[in-house]
């Protein structure tokens, strides 16, 4: 069997945010980056179907400085890695053709990818790129088995509930935090990812189909904090919500 991850190298949460000089977009000196969250948990679901099935498990991320996140991949128990070195920004369509232009030469049963990035949470890189490569695909899988040709997958839905479908290989899934406990990135793992392959895999985009306009820290607004016993308060809070229009 063989797995394709799908990885993005994306800036931590808890970076200080800052706009760039051009006014649309991030200044990059402020961010620090590591695998993306959901990712984690792509790459260790790849790596347990190999351990169980056999096979081979290849890590593909998009970015011109994605390495370090490859090498983490490799380093967890990913057997190859495969680099697209262009930046798609904000463009999620853009990315995915840059996937899918690795992955039409390329045989493959099943390719994972993270729900969604930690940066701009779209959760759509995944599911565009499997309407390119027109496959079945399930998105925010919590349990993930293959049965023959097939693979049973379990969906976290809305309202607590959970979807079992079963689609046929090849597929696509997008997996939910949680499925599984990622391993640490072992000393051994780290040597080991030095022999495997890690090569660029060259594509020309097309144009972009987001365009950033602006990008802008949000107004922030002044907090009040009413004193006084329980009558003022109310009085007060009832005068501040008529100012503001509210009733």
């Amino acid at each position: 069997m063989r797995v394709f991850v799908l990885v993005k190298h994306a800036p931590s949460p808890e970076s200080t945010l800052r706009v760039g000089a051009d006014g649309k977009s991030v200044d990059p000196v402020c961010l620090t980056y590591d695998i993306n969250d959901w990712d984690k948990y792509a790459v260790e679901e790849a790596v347990r179907l190999k351990e169980k099935y056999g096979g081979e498990v290849v890590a593909v991320s998009v970015g011109v400085n994605c390495d370090a996140t490859l090498k983490k991949c490799l380093a967890m128990g990913v057997d190859r890695a495969v680099k697209v070195p262009v930046e798609a920004g904000f463009d999620p369509y853009q990315t995915a053709e840059a996937i899918v232009d690795v992955l039409r030469g390329e045989r493959f049963d099943i390719v994972i990818s993270g729900f969604m990035s930690q940066d701009t949470n779209n959760a759509l890189v995944g599911v565009l790129a499997a309407a390119m490569l027109d496959l079945p695909f399930a998105t925010a899988v919590v349990e993930l088995s293959v049965e023959g040709d097939e693979v049973r997958a379990v969906r976290e839905i809305e309202g607590g509930y959970r979807e079992e479908v079963f689609l046929q290989l090849p597929c696509l899934v997008t997996v939910q935090s949680g499925i599984n406990e990622p391993r640490y990135v072992s000393i051994m793992g780290i040597k080991a990812a030095r022999s495997k392959e890690l090569r660029e895999h060259v594509v020309k985009l097309r144009g972009p189909s987001v365009f950033v306009e602006r990008i802008y820290v949000p107004p922030t607004r002044r907090a009040e904090i009413l004193k006084g016993s329980m009558p003022e308060v109310a009085e007060k809070l009832v005068e501040l919500i008529g100012s503001k229009g509210v009733i």
